[in-house]
């Protein structure tokens, strides 16, 4: 099997002109970089259009570190519907250079379903992450100016709740000391940085409407408390504007293809275990515009990316899902079955049985949310016709509907089963209106509830006291009505990672809150998970290489 990117450089890309005429979009209507990469402007969002298209939402079981393969199914799926005939869009995330040279090495997709070029979607791009990246440190900086050139007033912040980040996983930021030196280094002050992809700029680019909105977004950031108790937000340096100029380009979403030139949107990027890990709501909304069939993904499994997608994004955008895909692999389940991650690709019937309990409480928690599901099996090299039979007699006896996905082999050749699938579970049994885990009104504590005793299976939730404080500060606010993202391990229903299969009884401790006013969300740390990943002994950046002009290691 050739690697990722020999099948990427052996497609043959269309100019993105085209692509985009394929989508009635007008090429003078689009902003090129370079042969086949394009911006596209929000303003050609119709609304009518958007009520009339099919919007598939692709999650996934618990994954494994390897992942279950998400991404390659929501592409594989959008090739599928064009290879019956349907008019499909795809809309994802942007890869993040962290996990691209940390554990990845790669995040468009695979084999050959894959959006391209998978070279620079994964690296620079359109410059995105950077312009995400300057602007919340530009807020930083001016934060810490201010509070410098107005000490002499009397000014001070009693506390600072703007970090800084960087698109790169650097355990050794997480924690540090700025201002040290003579006095005009400014004023020393402890801080940090987060990874971009949990940057409140990055969640404010993905949930904003239009460009008033991310204006009104970013004014109402809120940055400390002054030392009389008073918030602290960036309206008060008067910057917004300037933070918007940065964003300027960045608001607009990406145009680009897959491997077989089906049109794909690819814009923002948050993490799922940290963040609320969906693709920008312009994107998607762009997407359903143009689109009969519109298939989007949210990231890691159910528990964390369909939960937020639908509490949050659908939540705030009003969107509505015609029906959910729930990616399944062998090794995933048996990984939950309690087979050592060492012999995961070997044949299991009882690992296999066992793990299906994993799938069947994503089953109900997407079923909960008033949403039809069906089950794709993306099909690896190592699985066997035997368990294939296993997983699909189960899936039946559930009445849910079961397709295996070739796509990463086949293209869209090799998803036409799933996507035959989609299309007739659609016209006979469509999503009802979606049922949300809490209401606005509710507090954050039960807010919290709802969803580790609903979605995760847990007995309840533990605050500790900074985090109890920083609810009475947000109650003080007046914001309690945000939904609550919670930033947990993705590898596992509860806070430990260990703990596979459908854990009980647990309690999820959230050790500290952060406000994102601007979001309006409210995030939740949950046990040990940090905002910033460190790098892995051996990361993907040691396979990564230039080599007489051409990439390689880009899996």
């Amino acid at each position: 099997m050739k690697s990722d990117i020999e099948i990427a450089r052996e497609c043959r890309l269309a100019p993105i002109g085209q692509v985009a005429a394929k989508l009635n979009i007008p090429e003078d209507d689009i902003e090129m970089y370079g042969k086949y990469i394009a911006k596209v402007p929000e303003k050609l969002i119709d609304g009518e259009r958007v009520g009339k298209s099919r919007l598939i939402l692709v999650t996934a079981i618990t994954p494994t570190k390897a992942g279950i393969g998400k991404t390659t199914v929501s592409i594989g799926l959008a090739l599928g519907l064009s290879h019956i005939g349907k008019k499909a869009v795809v809309a994802l995330r942007e890869p993040s250079l962290g996990p691209c040279f940390g554990m990845k090495g790669g995040a468009a997709g695979g084999g050959y379903a894959q959006v391209l070029p998978m070279e620079k979607i994964n690296l620079h791009f359109t410059g995105d992450f950077h312009a995400i990246t300057s602007a919340h440190n530009m807020i930083a900086a001016l934060l810490d100016n201010y509070i410098y050139q107005h000490r002499e007033e009397g000014f001070a912040l009693r506390e600072v709740l703007w970090k800084r980040v960087l698109d790169v996983n650097d355990r050794n930021l997480r924690s540090i000391v700025t201002g040290l030196g003579g006095k005009t280094n400014g004023v020393t002050a402890e801080s940090g940085f987060d990874i971009t992809p949990a940057s409140e700029i990055m969640a404010i680019l993905c949930l904003a409407q239009d460009e008033a909105d991310l204006r009104r977004r970013i004014e109402n950031i809120l940055l400390g408390t002054t030392m009389d108790g008073r918030p602290f937000r960036v309206k008060d340096m008067g910057v917004a504007g300037a933070i918007c100029v940065l964003l300027k380009d960045a608001l607009h979403p990406n145009l680009v293809q897959t491997t077989e030139q089906t049109p794909a949107f690819v814009h923002g990027g948050p993490f799922a275990n940290i963040a609320h890990g969906c693709n920008s709501v312009l994107a998607t909304r762009l997407a359903m515009t143009y689109g009969d069939y519109v298939v989007t993904e949210a990231g890691f499994g159910a528990d964390l990316g369909a939960e937020k997608f639908y509490n949050i994004k659908c939540r705030k955008s009003g969107l509505q899902p015609a029906l959910t895909v729930l990616v399944a692999t062998t090794q995933g389940l048996k990984m939950h079955g309690g087979v050592p991650l060492e012999a995961i690709k070997q044949p299991n019937a009882e690992g296999l049985k066992e793990g299906l309990k994993n799938l069947d409480k994503h089953i109900e928690n997407i079923r909960r949310f008033g949403q039809t599901v069906v089950v794709c099996f993306n099909r690896y090299a190592t699985d066997t016709d035997e368990e294939i039979v296993f997983c699909r007699e189960h899936c039946r006896e559930l009445g849910v509907g079961f397709a295996v996905n070739n796509a990463f082999l086949e293209g869209g050749k090799g998803a036409a089963e799933l996507a035959e699938l989609v299309v007739g579970t659609i016209e006979r049994q469509p999503s009802a209106p979606l049922r949300f885990s809490y209401k606005d009104e509710d507090s954050v504590e039960a807010k919290a509830e709802a969803v580790v005793r609903q979605v995760y299976g847990g007995a309840g939730v533990t605050f500790s006291p900074a985090a109890r404080k920083m609810i009475a500060r947000i109650n003080e606010l007046g914001v309690s009505h945000y939904p609550v993202c919670i930033a947990k391990t993705q590898y596992s229903f509860s806070a430990d990672e260990k703990a596979y299969g459908v854990p009980a009884g647990f309690t999820v401790a959230i050790r500290d809150v952060v406000v994102n006013c601007g979001a309006e969300m409210i995030v939740l740390i949950a046990g040990s998970i940090l905002r910033m990943p460190g790098l892995p002994k051996s990361p993907q950046a040691e396979r990564i290489d230039l080599v007489d002009g051409q990439i390689e290691g880009l899996s």
